[in-house]
């Protein structure tokens, strides 16, 4: 079931809208069409209790200010190019900086800042689109941006992401939303278990960008190859996790699962499917408390967990990573699922 409901209106008065998925599990998926956002996601713990597991506003002024992305398409490209530059057919294409001298997750006014248009609906499913110009925030190439978000009756949130360009570009999106299955964001997410099924990570520079190397994680705490709670190596780490785990080659005919998130209170358990090479495991180092929102909350230094399916970060400059390279013979696409059950143990 959906409805489309009216969600405020931004600073220059255009109207935006809230669409509302529910299932037959009675989980309800909110997501504006300002940014692509995912509002909130309600799910029932193990006692039928519905609370929302997401990071989010309900107030569109508090999306228009400076947020950590809370649950939006990240677009053109999610993550870091460092220089705020790349190369493509013997041309260098300057990017817009957003974090020092690199881009982080499309510039300025990246698809998390922009309005899309609701391009259908169905019972089930809401496709958004949008079409970001030639030299938007400095990429080459007109790009028609699909992303559906579909809700099965078994309690799956399917986000499909396709996009087709008239020159060769680079492209990778993401969603970009907080978990904390708790369902109070007042609350950490250290004691949240997971595991993912990945034995290599991508180890940074002190600006967050990928070395090149390809480290193991065993014997260190970027290892989740078991399941093991957030916060048991995390006082290891100055700033927490932000760091690309690799999946492997990316998977043409479905996606496969990458990552399991388990609330032991609540018994919610949250599973992540994906055709990407990468997921970025980032723990909310950043996260503070936003004085003056209007639909806010007061949210916590790790108070949500984000699970980005994407390329590597920099992979525009670093040859030996899986490829982000697109052209109008070979379109964007790819598919990212979350899975919501419940753990009775």
């Amino acid at each position: 079931m959906i409805e489309i409901k009216d969600f405020n209106t931004l600073y220059d008065g255009t109207e935006t809208h809230l669409v509302i998925l529910r299932n037959e599990q009675k989980t309800e998926v909110s997501i504006t069409n300002y940014g692509g956002i995912i509002t909130s996601i309600r799910t029932a713990d193990r006692k039928g209790h519905l609370e929302n597991i997401v990071l989010g506003y309900s107030h569109i002024d508090d999306y228009q200010c400076e947020h950590p992305f809370f649950g939006a398409v990240i677009g053109r490209y999610a993550n870091r190019i460092e220089g705020s530059r790349f190369s493509l057919d013997g041309e260098t294409y300057h990017l817009t900086p957003s974090e020092g001298e690199n881009q982080l997750h499309g510039g300025k006014k990246g698809f998390d800042k922009v309005l899309w248009n609701i391009e259908s609906t169905t019972d089930d499913t809401l496709t958004l689109s949008y079409s970001s110009p030639d030299g938007e925030e400095g990429f080459p190439g007109t790009l028609k941006v699909f992303v559906s978000y579909k809700l099965t009756n078994q309690n799956e949130l399917i986000i499909s992401y396709k996009a087709e360009t008239d020159k060769p570009t680079v492209i990778n999106l993401t969603n970009h939303s907080y978990f904390n299955l708790t369902g109070n964001p007042g609350r950490h997410i250290l004691e949240h278990e997971l595991q993912l099924h990945s034995n290599y990570y991508t180890p940074v520079d002190e600006q967050s960008i990928p070395t090149g190397e390809l480290a193991a994680v065993e014997g260190t705490p970027f290892d989740f190859t078991q399941p093991k709670p957030i916060g048991r190596d995390i006082h290891l780490l100055e700033n927490g996790y932000d760091h690309n785990y690799v999946l492997g080659e990316r998977l043409e005919d479905a996606p496969r699962m990458v990552a399991r998130l388990k609330e032991p209170h609540s018994g919610r358990v949250l599973e992540t499917l994906t055709d990407k090479p990468g997921i970025q495991l980032y723990t909310g180092a950043g996260l503070q408390p936003v004085p003056g929102t209007k639909g806010g909350q007061n949210f916590r230094k790790f108070g949500g967990v984000c699970l980005e399916t994407q390329f590597f970060p920099n992979s525009p400059n670093m040859p030996d990573f899986p490829s982000c390279f697109f052209t109008p013979d070979k379109p964007y696409q790819s598919t990212t699922i979350y899975r919501f059950s419940l753990d009775n143990d």
